[in-house]
């Protein structure tokens, strides 16, 4: 190595070793614009929802409500990446709905403990949907990533290993809205299957497809190199043989951050959720 590249290289090894040992990112606690309440214990910790509700609410509403959750492999992440999607659907007059959930950096946890708080949270939401001013039979779920992995168990009727059947939601969310999701997690062909401990094929969303699942609006870039493009065109595939109502939007030459990559996604995705939204009836 030349001399001039050593302090460079020292440069380098500083920063991915300040990475590697980062602590993990605390949860938030609250948010102003937000109520915040406990959906469900595990030990010692208590998991947060964050609710934001449209300007003119009422408890006696019957509006629709949409849940976001966060990306991060299960390894990382926090509610400060869902709660702006919380925010936005306020604004266009559903209540916004943000809940935490455990993962690896913050509780030492794996996927199907990711899966089994984002099954309890629907179930909370549709519990105190009364109190909340929300339709039950109105409630879209949506999330990236290992999000939308959560989000699509939230719409699978069994519960899968580590789930608390007690816990599993009372009904089918109305609508989901998956972005980059993780869709397959089997050993073969699925992100990342060595987090998934003994149960890759089990936790495997497209292997446990329901036969009759919510309609479903999947967004994927066919350039994402972190969850394969393939993974969406396999779920599309399947959703659509069993009859399930899909609308698969391929993002052409998008990574897996595409409505950051090509800004002009952020807005032609927002003009294919309204368009879903408006056709299923889910438009406050």
């Amino acid at each position: 190595m030349h001399l001039r590249s050593i302090p460079r290289a020292i440069a380098f090894l500083t920063v991915l070793l300040s990475v590697a040992f980062a602590p993990a990112a605390e949860a938030p606690t609250g948010y102003e614009d937000a109520e915040t309440s406990v959906f469900a214990t595990r030990g010692e910790t208590e998991l947060l929802v964050h609710i934001v509700k449209p300007e003119g609410w009422a408890a006696e509403d019957s509006r629709p409500a949409w849940i976001h959750f966060f990306g991060g492999g299960w390894v990382r992440g926090t509610t400060d990446s869902s709660i702006g999607w919380a925010r936005s659907a306020a604004k266009r007059g559903y209540v916004g709905i943000a809940p935490d959930y455990r993962v690896r950096d913050r509780h030492g946890t794996n996927p199907e403990d990711a899966v089994a708080d984002a099954r309890a949270a629907l179930r909370w939401v549709q519990e105190h949907a009364g109190e909340l001013g929300i339709d039950p039979a109105r409630i879209v779920v949506s999330g990236n990533s290992a999000g939308g992995h959560l989000a699509l168990w939230t719409a699978i009727e069994h519960a899968p290993p580590a789930s608390d059947p007690a816990e599993s939601p009372l009904a089918k969310p109305a609508g989901l809205i998956l972005s980059s999701p993780v869709a397959d997690t089997s050993l073969d062909t699925g992100y990342a299957p060595d987090r998934l401990g003994k149960h890759p094929f089990e936790l495997s969303p497209v292997d446990q497809l329901d036969e009759k699942m919510p309609p479903i609006l999947l967004l994927h870039g066919d350039a994402d190199k972190v969850v394969p493009y393939s993974q969406a065109v396999e779920l599309n595939a399947k959703l659509t043989e069993s009859g399930n109502d899909v609308t698969f939007v391929t993002v052409p030459g998008g990574g897996h951050n595409f409505r950051g990559d090509l800004p002009e996604w952020k807005d032609k995705t927002r003009e294919y959720m309204d368009a879903f939204t408006s056709e299923h009836g889910l438009d406050p």
